[in-house]
């Protein structure tokens, strides 16, 4: 079966490729058929990998399709890598994306035939790329996978392109991406400098024998992250993310679950050794990580458009995912990739859910008694919260704890700040929870009259979601509860670096009252925020002080605009007015107007009078011959 993994992304490409060239012609359902179909078909595919990758005693295989670059002695070959770390990566990519591909088929289907095709197309080619990123055997394949899926979220993103302010949006996660990605091309020039190559066991192996802490290496490490914090929106480079909320409501879900965003997690977690030689980039990535978590928490608590609060929810749990890198706990990063994907995939779908029922309204404050509506919505969303804000028993609890726990032992000032974070995540998705699905309903009477549970092919994928945000933990269970098999599953991938989960272990005791310490306030905080919102009322009091700074997001793209885009903007004008109007523009109208006034001078000579030629001609001759007997 290895051998025909080529099949998982060729398939979606085969989608987009059917849907996109016959968008004019096929219809809406077999447009979703087409489209939703062959990720299903790549999920199986995966699944089988899967198993025979679960197989005791298998060895990661590259399986090479052709030779795709061969100078000298660089080689690099179009070839997928399959081992343990990129079949899960397989699984989460094709499972949760056919879900999301079927929820679409319902969610879009108001869109014109050419306009569902052409989001299908998409969705689509999105997948391939990134299957190609997670499968590829090389940095360059990575990196191909890398700008297809920057290319396909602007495509996604700036999808009703007829709306500027969509437009825009997917220009900045354009740009903002293009700053990262180049961090990362600079740093695959680097290994083809040092190493020669950038196939992984070969780097690794060349970086291995650098030893640690050398300055190549160290380079190699930050420039990667770099290219991770664009992808992943980490401080500085999150503020495209909130604003990719643009994009239709299944879109926010892929980007936000289990692809695009995921891609800079997988890349570092894929060169987990270089990080290991380059102990302090780990720790950069861990303080940057947390800084990100914290701040997108803050900004969250005050947000009151549905897929924002979200938006900012997945910075923030990204930057857990950072700090699990940076302590070293690789294992624990990805564990926290996956259940991330079932339960922030259900909230996006659920939120979808709720605008659909809306009419397209998205302000929870115009919400509100919305369980009475749509009772399925309203379960598998509190599942959803439960899950992310850390609940024991579901699976954003096993993998928030193991990150907790390697924090801790790591340096209990991380733990600490991690904590706060965690807190802070709980009491804003359950201010969002109430204050949509408790309480009165605050919006217009001809929108409570429409109010209703959405379709089957939108709610199907909600409970299975809620299933697997409720078990999907139990594969990563914590060493005081017995055998960790997610942990086991990976230990090749990981095992040259560093252990799975703790670098430091710790105690059972120990983590028990860590365990206790995070569920006992995390419930507080949840309780707080029921008491707060569950009878929500819209004064329209405006915010002052912190709270309004936190509802403009502590005014970063202000202060974006303010040092990075004006000056841009003003010095572009500067080289259009002064530069190339009154210099270049001047300079060649200038030649071009000597140019015809010398014509006209010269003109002049062209008198017709046979009597002027002769003696011009004699003036000349005696010209050449002074100049001869000069020279």
């Amino acid at each position: 079966m290895i051998n025909l993994v080529w099949l998982v992304p060729f398939l979606p490409l085969l989608g987009f490729l059917v849907n996109g060239l016959g968008r004019r012609s096929l219809s809406k359902s077999l447009v979703g058929i087409v489209g939703s179909g062959v990720l299903l078909a790549s999920f199986v595919i995966s699944l089988l990998i899967f198993f025979e990758v679960k197989a005791p005693g298998f060895s990661a295989q590259v399986v090479q399709l052709f030779d795709f670059i061969h100078v000298g002695s660089l080689h690099i070959p179009f070839a997928f890598q399959v081992d343990q770390l990129s079949a899960l990566f397989l699984l989460i990519i094709t499972g949760v994306g056919s879900l999301i591909h079927i929820y679409s088929t319902s969610y879009m289907h108001e869109e014109s035939s050419e306009s569902f095709a052409r989001y299908f197309a998409y969705l689509n080619l999105f997948v391939f790329s990134m299957l190609i990123l997670v499968l590829g055997a090389n940095y360059v394949m990575m990196f191909i996978g890398w700008e297809g899926v920057g290319l396909c979220s602007y495509l996604l993103i700036g999808f009703w392109f007829k709306n500027n302010d969509y437009t825009n949006a997917a220009k900045k996660a354009f740009v903002m991406n293009r700053i990262g990605d180049l961090g990362f091309l600079i740093a695959i020039f680097f290994m083809i400098t040092q190493f020669g190559s950038v196939t992984f066991p070969e780097v690794f192996a060349k970086a291995a024998s650098l030893g640690m802490n050398n300055s190549v290496i160290t380079a190699i490490a930050l420039l990667l992250f770099v290219g991770a914090t664009g992808k992943s929106a980490q401080l500085p480079l999150y503020t495209w993310l909130p604003d990719a909320m643009a994009g239709p409501t299944p879109v926010s879900a892929l980007i936000h679950a289990a692809t695009m965003v995921t891609a800079g997690i997988y890349m570092i977690a894929r060169s987990n050794i270089l990080y290991t030689l380059a102990p302090h980039i780990q720790t950069v990535v861990a303080v940057i990580g947390l800084a990100t978590a914290l701040f997108a928490a803050s900004i969250a608590l005050k947000q009151n458009d549905i897929k924002k609060v979200l938006a900012y929810s997945t910075v923030s749990q990204l930057g857990y995912m950072f700090l699990a890198l940076g302590v070293g706990a690789y294992g624990a990063a990805v564990f926290h990739v996956m259940t991330h994907a079932f339960f922030k995939a259900l909230l996006f779908l659920g939120s979808g859910s709720v605008i659909h029922a809306m009419g397209g309204e998205q302000d929870i404050r115009k919400m509100g008694g919305l369980k009475k509506y749509m009772p399925t919505t309203n379960w598998t969303f509190l599942v959803g919260c439960l899950a992310i804000a850390g609940i024991p028993g579901l699976s954003g609890f096993f993998s928030k704890d193991e990150i907790l726990a390697s924090a801790f032992g790591h340096n209990p000032v991380f733990y600490v700040l991690g904590l706060a974070g965690a807190l802070m995540t709980a009491f804003y998705m359950f201010r969002l929870y109430y204050i949509t699905f408790a309480g009165k309903f605050r919006g217009t009477h001809e929108q409570e009259h429409h109010l209703h549970e959405s379709p089957a092919a939108i709610t199907i994928p909600l409970v299975i979601l809620a299933v697997l945000s409720i078990i999907g933990g139990y594969v990563g269970l914590p060493e005081v509860f017995g055998k960790n098999l997610l942990a086991e599953y990976l230990a090749p991938v990981f095992a040259p670096s560093v252990p799975f989960a703790v670098p430091h272990h710790l105690s059972h005791s120990l983590e028990w009252i860590l365990m206790g310490i995070s569920s006992a306030l995390v419930i507080v905080f949840i309780l707080l925020a029921r008491q707060k919102f569950a009878n929500y009322e819209d004064t329209g009091k405006e915010s002052t002080g912190l709270g309004k700074a936190l509802e403009n997001k502590w005014y970063v793209d202000e202060i974006y605009d303010a040092i990075i885009v004006k000056p841009l903007y003003e010095l572009s004008r500067f080289f259009r007015d002064t530069i190339e109007k009154a210099g270049i523009d001047r300079l060649v109208n200038g030649i071009g107007r000597g140019v015809q006034w010398g014509g006209q001078q010269v003109r002049l000579i062209q008198s017709g009078q046979v009597g002027f030629y002769i003696f011009a001609m004699v003036i000349g001759m005696i010209v050449l011959f002074v100049i001869g007997f000069l020279l």
